[in-house]
């Protein structure tokens, strides 16, 4: 505790100073003027967790913990959980606000028309990495910047997907729900429960998460692929043990385990449709703590209805936050969450450094970590393209 109360000191350490820059005229002015700012923040609301964790910093009552450090340089700093519909808290602020700051774990969709709206937005930060939710392409028409926290939270969601592999594999939940019921049925439970061990474990993408998920799995001796724009370096990936699959299609039918590390676009939007289901093995496992709309939604329901689909595990939706009525809910062999795996208070203390640090940057006129950028000067990073 002590470690994560002196990083939460870090950031409230840091001060900043604007200067003036020049900027391209197909480009809004990217580095903040003299001047107030007006910054708005959209995160969920901890209501009375707030106060269980001083390092409870990405809601709406933590806010990062920069709120001091803002104020005190005459910057007006905004934070609601209110962003859907016309008369919401967000949609007030739209017209005059110059950095909008959101997160995957509670998402502002920042549609083409709300940039419209905004004639004095300058930059869009996403606490936390995946910015999804944000229409890239009309922030990049805009001129805007887009930027996350790359890899503040990579380490959290890879733990979380190999927790949920184990669940899935080992079918703990019907195991806890029986002792929550005064239940007792071993046969219920192990009549579809098994090793990890000797299992072929496949991940359809093996960026940060991707390969920080496979690392782990190293000891469980499982067979291990991987199918990916980009080859893994070939030492981290004889270290691992790890093979290449050029053909996703190809690869499907080998998984026992199949777990979904690929990024939200155009070319992934409902990837895994009732044909592309269909050509993983029978009664395959799936995690997903990528994005929910990589599913299709329907698809996944039938194919765990049919048992094709042997159970389904992750932490992402569509849309978010999920609806008391989505099918996810209540599909069989289901160990859904909310959105969880990448807000883990180590992930916050992370995330918030980050945040600070790039508005810390642009009020200097400095450029972000190179990694950061997701649009920049009207080109998308390349894995968003």
């Amino acid at each position: 505790m002590a470690m994560k109360q002196a990083a939460t000191a870090e950031i409230r350490a840091f001060f900043f100073s604007s200067v003036t820059s020049q900027s391209s005229p197909l480009v809004r002015h990217l580095h903040a003027s003299a001047g107030s700012k007006k910054i708005v923040g959209v995160f969920y609301k901890a209501n009375e967790y707030a106060a269980m964790n001083p390092n409870f910093l990405g809601c709406v009552e933590g806010s990062l913990g920069i709120r001091e450090w803002l104020e005190s340089q005459g910057h007006q700093y905004i934070v609601t959980d209110d962003k859907e519909g016309l008369n919401c808290e967000l949609e007030k602020h739209i017209p005059d606000l110059h950095v909008l700051i959101t997160t995957p774990f509670h998402p502002a969709y920042v549609t083409a028309e709300r940039i419209k709206k905004a004639k004095n937005l300058q930059l869009l930060l996403t606490a936390g990495i995946g910015s999804d939710h944000v229409d890239l392409n009309a922030a990049a028409a805009a001129g805007l910047t887009v930027a996350e926290v790359t890899g503040s939270n990579v380490v959290s969601v890879a733990e979380d997907e190999l927790m949920r592999i184990l669940i899935l594999v080992r079918n703990f939940l019907p195991g806890h729900h029986q002792v929550i019921k005064g239940e007792w049925n071993v046969a219920g439970i192990a009549h579809r429960a098994y090793d990890l061990e000797g299992k072929t474990i496949g991940t359809v993408g093996a960026g940060r998460i991707g390969k920080l998920l496979l690392q782990r799995l190293k000891p469980f001796n499982c067979k291990l692929l991987y199918h990916d724009r980009l080859k893994i370096d070939p030492e981290l990936e004889k270290q691992i043990g790890a093979k290449f699959e050029e053909d996703m299609d190809a690869m499907l039918p080998k998984c026992d385990v199949l777990v979904i590390n690929t990024p939200l676009t155009d070319k992934t939007r409902g990837l895994f449709n009732k044909e592309r289901i269909a050509k993983c093995k029978k009664g395959v496992l799936i995690v997903n703590n990528a994005r929910g709309a990589i599913m299709d939604t329907q698809a996944v329901v039938d194919a765990c209805n049919s048992g094709h689909i042997g159970g389904y595990s992750g932490d992402v939706w569509n849309p978010q936050p999920a609806p008391k009525d989505h099918p996810w809910r209540y599909m069989p062999n289901q160990a859904m969450t909310p959105h969880i795996s990448g807000t883990t208070i180590d992930a916050q203390l992370r995330y918030a450094a980050g945040v600070k640090d790039m508005l810390d940057r642009y009020f200097k006129g400095q450029d972000f970590p190179a990694q950061n950028y997701i649009v920049k000067e009207g080109e998308l990073a390349p894995q968003y393209r």
